[in-house]
């Protein structure tokens, strides 16, 4: 065995020992076995580069550490601003593009090539192989030169030289610069060079990294998922959406647009970029197209067949042949394609979570992230239980107020403060009858 395999079946081994290797295995698997130009494409913002340069280049590292290499994109907004100010070079941004005169693209030039360098360096320290690539992979069209200058839009990926650098075992690090007809060096903005790789390598994960870590929302925060088919207009009509955020939202539309249904957009940090990758939880903002989500309160308004497939689809087991006529039904929150759903009904007087279910295919598009925000909006207070070995005891933990194992259960709670409903509420839990065959 290569001193590279042993390293990375010692990592694995590691991973598989945590509280949540048993998700962090299925994604190395799902992410293993698509061609290595095809698994993620990464985008890092310039001020990374700046402030957590070594955080970057560690956590790209571990990716390849693991078998995986990711086609990564790098800008360097904030030094290029830097650059400019220290040679007294004034620009302006017009629909959140940097208007690029020739001075200017001088600058950014040399900027990008040094920021190319420092973080192939960082990531070479960190005993993994990565190959600059200045320019040559994007080629591009003028934006509109009378308004924008040398800015490109990009039209071609030449995913030969992407592939060349993948197969020679080296990570690809690739500058925002594009090249024009006649040879002509262009800016491109990073998310339309981010969205122009996509469209060519369509990739299963697509990453920006960030200083914030994610898209925020009106009072700040961060939001932990974004459902284009629902979201995008609502956000778009938005009063505290500004300029950068609407051109980036406008250009992961566009992406996601031109890409699978299952592919999605994550806004994280370089800390938070591995669980992102490999956690049902995640880390930042995940941001998907999607699919309606559609809330009923009454049962016959739900396919059965489908709803009873989902369950036991997501559980792997059979449900008994009277679940659904004992099911009282407080609330179901369920995807249009019936792949992801909610199920609340009432006990006594408490909401009880009766079955949150995903199916297998559909774990890491977002969905369960969507049906969770949409359902905990309208119902800030509820109980749930999980058997203790379950996968998903991970995002449960992250996401509920508190928890208490009960026999062969967790139980879960959300919004509750009462210590003595809680009490009696998790007691009531744990006595709930169960749902699928065997389970007597």
């Amino acid at each position: 065995m290569t001193q590279t395999a042993f390293t990375r079946q010692t990592i694995v081994q590691l991973l598989s020992n945590m509280s949540d290797g048993k998700e962090i295995r299925a994604y190395l698997q799902r992410f293993s076995e698509v061609d290595q130009s095809r698994f993620a494409v990464i985008k890092i913002g310039g001020a990374i580069l700046g402030q957590q340069l070594e955080e970057t280049a560690s956590a790209l590292a571990f990716l390849h550490t693991v078998g995986l290499t990711p086609i990564v994109l790098h800008g360097g907004g904030p030094q290029l601003d830097a650059a400019l100010k220290e040679r007294g070079i004034e620009t302006n941004k017009v629909d959140g593009l940097r208007v690029t005169d020739a001075a200017t693209l001088d600058v950014a030039r040399d900027v990008f090539i040094g920021e190319n360098i420092k973080l192939v360096e960082a990531v070479r320290k960190q005993g993994v192989e990565a190959e600059g690539v200045i320019a040559g992979v994007i080629e591009a069209d003028f934006l509109d030169k009378d308004k924008f200058g040398f800015v490109g839009e990009p039209t071609t990926i030449r995913k030969g030289l992407i592939s060349s650098v993948v197969r020679s075992g080296a990570m690809p690090i690739i500058t925002c610069l594009g090249i024009a007809p006649g040879g002509q060096l262009v800016n491109i903005n990073g998310d339309s060079a981010t969205r122009a790789l996509v469209e060519a390598l369509q990739p299963m994960k697509i990453v920006f990294l960030t200083g914030v870590g994610g898209l925020l929302d009106k009072h700040g925060k961060v939001m932990h998922s974004i459902n284009l088919a629902s979201d995008f207009d609502k956000l778009m009509k938005a009063s505290w959406v500004e300029g950068g955020m609407r051109l980036k939202l406008n250009e992961i539309k566009r992406l996601l647009d031109a890409s699978p249904l299952s592919t999605s957009v994550s806004i994280t940090t370089p800390d938070g970029l591995i669980r992102e990758l490999f956690t049902h939880g995640g880390s930042g903002t995940l941001v998907r197209m999607g699919e309606d989500i559609h809330r009923f309160k009454d049962k016959s308004k739900l396919d059965r067949t489908r709803t009873e497939a989902l369950v036991e689809n997501a559980f792997a087991r059979k449900l008994k042949s009277d679940w659904w006529d004992e099911l009282k039904l407080h609330e179901v929150h369920m995807s249009a394609s019936y792949r992801a759903g909610a199920i609340l009904t009432k006990v006594d007087d408490f909401i009880y979570l009766d079955k949150f279910a995903v199916v297998e295919e559909a774990r890491g598009e977002g969905l369960s992230r969507t049906v969770w925000r949409g359902f905990t909006k309208d119902n800030p207070k509820f109980f749930w239980r999980s058997r203790t070995a379950n996968g998903f005891n991970a995002f449960y933990h992250d996401s509920a107020d508190g928890s208490v194992k009960a026999g062969v259960w967790t139980v879960f709670w959300k919004g509750e403060t009462d210590w003595a409903r809680i009490s009696r509420i998790v007691e009531r839990v744990a006595t709930v009858p169960p749902s699928f065959v065997g389970d007597d």
